[in-house]
C-alpha cells in the first residue's frame, strides 16, 4: 500500500477538490482502498505498483499547465 495525498490551506473554500483527486485516479484505473480527509489533506491508499502513475495523474489533474 501506498498514501497519496493532496494537501493545502483552506481545501474547505474550494469544492470539488476531492473530486477531481478521484476523478484523475478512476481515468486511470487506479483502485482506492482507503480514503482519508482533513480540513487541508485529502489521503488515499491505493496499490504500491500504482504510486508513479498515481502521482502523475493527480499532478496532471491540479496543475495541467506543468503537463
Amino acid at each position: 500500500m501506498t498514501k497519496i495525498s493532496v494537501v493545502g490551506a483552506g481545501m474547505e473554500s474550494h469544492p470539488g477538490t476531492a473530486s477531481k483527486m478521484f476523478e484523475a485516479l478512476y481515468e486511470h484505473d487506479i483502485n482506492i482502498d482507503m480514503i482519508s480527509t482533513s480540513e487541508i489533506k485529502i489521503s488515499v491508499l491505493i496499490d504500491a505498483q500504482d504510486a508513479d502513475r498515481a502521482v502523475a495523474a493527480v499532478h496532471k489533474a491540479f496543475y495541467p499547465e506543468l503537463n
